[in-house]
């Protein structure tokens, strides 16, 4: 798929990136760009993998030409740069904004310049039907991606999306924090017990990245159908994991979070095509001449469901035990907990 191709992973020193860097660096790929700010990282990156086609870009996507000096003779392009903390999008909203929004236009526009054969932007379950500031930014990088699609031929550059929801123990993400305080015999804090999120690797996260590279027209957006779980759930899978006793106290909601995420609105659902473990959200070809709609209407409203994580399979307490445990840093977590 990428033999002999330059692919270049914005973000490229997150949870992520490493995957997808893993997954291809010892294949016939030519080479593999991680574009980031992050020096720490990178260094990291390049002592820990002393790869000749991984290749470190210092540069932020908010500054385009630092994001044209990592472009000349890329031929794809996977899009991961984001401000992904919704506590830290909530109080520094604008910072959201030029990172998720600003700075995808500029990755888009760089790429349409320097004619990439295709960007896959990577999105988020909050940015449907979106209450924080982190899911609004997401959103409105969705809105972004579809409209820049249009601007240009798929023949020349193709853009489309993905979107999916929580990845386990990804940096951040809760599970790690659950670990932590299970290890240091403290209190696992949970906001709601009844509260559900869908539960993803990082496995799956690339395989949806690549099932879009291969079956993406401009401007699709592409979802994962992924199990769920309550967090009361997960968190009494884990104390059973790793044989704990601590008190499970519950601390209430948090700025900006839902009790359950939206994958596929309702509204969406219209125009979405069922792809048997995936959704197709095609993209709204609608012009600017609405006088057309306002004699006819476009016929479609939908009656029907969203697809969310409290009506996705429901994983019970002994599921999400066995699909932890597929995890490798679950694995090596209890590794390092009983020795």
């Amino acid at each position: 798929m990428l033999n002999n191709k330059t692919l270049l992973i914005t973000g490229g020193t997150g949870s992520f990136g490493n995957a997808v860097m893993e997954r291809f660096l010892n294949t016939d790929i030519k080479e593999i760009r991680i574009f980031s700010r992050d020096e720490k990282k990178q260094d990291d990156m390049r002592k820990h993998y002393k790869n000749d086609k991984l290749k470190f870009y210092i540069g932020d996507v908010r500054d385009i030409q630092s994001v044209k000096n990592a472009m000349h003779g890329v031929d794809y392009i996977f899009h991961a740069a984001a401000l992904k903390q919704v506590p830290s999008c909530e109080f520094f909203p604008l910072e959201a904004v030029k990172t998720n929004v600003l700075g995808t236009d500029n990755v888009l526009t760089a790429a349409i310049e320097y004619e990439v054969k295709k960007v896959i932007c990577l999105s988020t379950d909050k940015a449907a039907y979106p209450i924080n500031a982190m899911g609004i930014s997401k959103a409105m990088m969705e809105k972004v991606f579809v409209a820049k699609s249009r601007t240009v031929s798929q023949n020349k550059t193709t853009i489309c999306g993905t979107r999916y929801g929580n990845v386990m123990c990804s940096r951040g993400s809760v599970i790690p924090l659950f670990i932590e305080q299970i290890k240091k015999g403290k209190p696992i804090t949970i906001t709601d017990p009844e509260m559900t999120r869908y539960l993803m690797s990082l496995d799956d996260a690339v395989e949806l990245v690549l099932f879009a590279f291969k079956n993406a027209k401009q401007g699709d957006i592409f979802v994962q159908k992924a199990p769920a779980a309550t967090i009361g759930d997960l968190a009494q899978a884990l104390k059973e994991l790793f044989n704990a006793n601590n008190e499970i106290k519950i601390i209430g909601t948090r700025h900006g979070e839902k009790k359950h995420e939206t994958l596929v609105t309702k509204e969406e659902m219209v125009r979405a095509e069922d792809m048997n473990d995936y959704y197709r959200i095609l993209a709204d070809t609608r012009d600017l001449n609405y006088n057309k709609y306002f004699i006819n209407g476009d016929q479609k409203i939908s009656y029907g469901d969203d697809y969310t994580s409290n009506n996705t399979r429901r994983l019970n307490v002994k599921e999400i035990k066995d699909l932890l445990l597929t995890v490798d840093y679950i694995k090596e977590q209890l590794k390092d907990w009983r020795n």
